[in-house]
């Protein structure tokens, strides 16, 4: 990643399908001085996505698009990413696998954050399978995208215990609460390089 030129922030789309927490956790952090990063377009695929009402209360301009046809959808996304001079994305609880050809345009651009120590429990589910797999840690990680799933370089993670009474459910909460942390670390990792 490019170094920083002067105090111009890295116009930055994130990319959601649900709750919009790590959405959150990003618009704050790119609003320090120390962020590389501002955040100016959001993107969803599921028009009742919580997430979406950051838009709203933070004013970021907020895109929705429908993947009945994928090609078309990643052609349109791609067109608003150009317009407005995004130059990273971060995928935060996006639901979608892009294609080859979206990945090639935006190479060594796209983040994601995933809900398990990689490249254990690439996909979905990945907490129930880690207790179910009597895993001592999972945790969360940070990589860059590419065209295998949950497979792109690693740029951070954290290891969160697994006790011996955890519930998929308590598990989830205790890591969402380190993803809002590493995400922003990530992101100023990438551009300290």
């Amino acid at each position: 990643m490019a170094q920083l030129n002067g105090f111009k922030k890295i116009k930055t789309a994130v990319f959601i399908s649900g709750n919009g927490s790590n959405l959150k956790s990003l618009i704050n952090f790119s609003k320090k001085k120390i962020s590389p990063i501002s955040i100016n377009l959001i993107i969803s695929d599921n028009s009742n996505s919580k997430g979406l009402k950051y838009g709203k209360i933070y004013k970021i301009k907020k895109k929705i698009f429908h993947f009945k046809d994928k090609k078309l959808a990643e052609n349109k996304i791609l067109k608003e990413l150009k317009k407005d001079n995004i130059d990273l994305i971060c995928f935060a609880g996006f639901m979608r696998i892009v294609s080859q050809n979206f990945i090639q345009k935006y190479r060594g651009k796209i983040l994601n954050i995933h809900p398990s120590l990689l490249p254990k429990f690439k996909g979905l589910n990945t907490h129930e399978r880690a207790i179910k797999n009597k895993e001592k840690y999972s945790g969360c990680t940070v990589h860059f995208v590419n065209s295998k799933l949950d497979s792109g370089k690693i740029i951070i993670q954290k290891k969160v215990r697994i006790k011996k009474n955890e519930t998929s459910k308590t598990l989830a909460k205790k890591i969402l609460a380190q993803e809002h942390k590493i995400y922003p670390k990530a992101v100023l990792k990438i551009f300290s390089l």
